[in-house]
């Protein structure tokens, strides 16, 4: 499994306040800068699902997974799943997904999955029954 999140970094913006955005939802591993043009992009990956425990203890205390789960199921083709988080609502430790970018003013969080059963990942990351709730960390995505 693999996570990669990018969040552009606007000049109006402190790089280290997008980084807490993505640490209040997120993880990962690691992070880098990038310089994309004139502009900046932070760079975090995992290699591991417990990146996302802090996305799926939201989506459990907001009952938010029938939602969640409808707008992940369109964002999946084949083996990779991808995303958009608003910015501004990750910093206060939200979840609040966007369909499209101009949806979130500073710019979204754009949100990129790889794992070897994408539906299996859904079901635990946005469980929808007590059963899916109360399951265990996969191992092998």
């Amino acid at each position: 499994m693999r996570v990669r999140v990018e969040a552009e970094v606007r000049p109006t913006e402190d790089i280290e306040k997008v980084k807490k955005a993505l640490s209040n939802l997120f993880n990962l591993e690691n992070y880098r800068v990038a310089e994309v043009g004139t502009y900046k992009v932070i760079i975090g990956e995992s290699s591991s699902i417990v990146s996302l425990l802090k996305i799926r203890e939201i989506i459990v205390r907001e009952r938010i997974a029938d939602t969640v789960r409808r707008i992940l199921s369109r964002g999946t083709v084949d083996k990779y799943l991808s995303f958009k988080i608003n910015k501004q609502a990750a910093y206060v430790g939200k979840l609040s997904l966007v369909e499209e970018d101009r949806e979130s003013s500073m710019g979204p969080i754009n949100v990129f999955i790889e794992a070897n059963d994408v539906k299996r990942l859904i079901d635990w990351l946005a469980p929808n029954t007590p059963e899916k709730v109360a399951s265990e960390v996969p191992k092998d995505l």
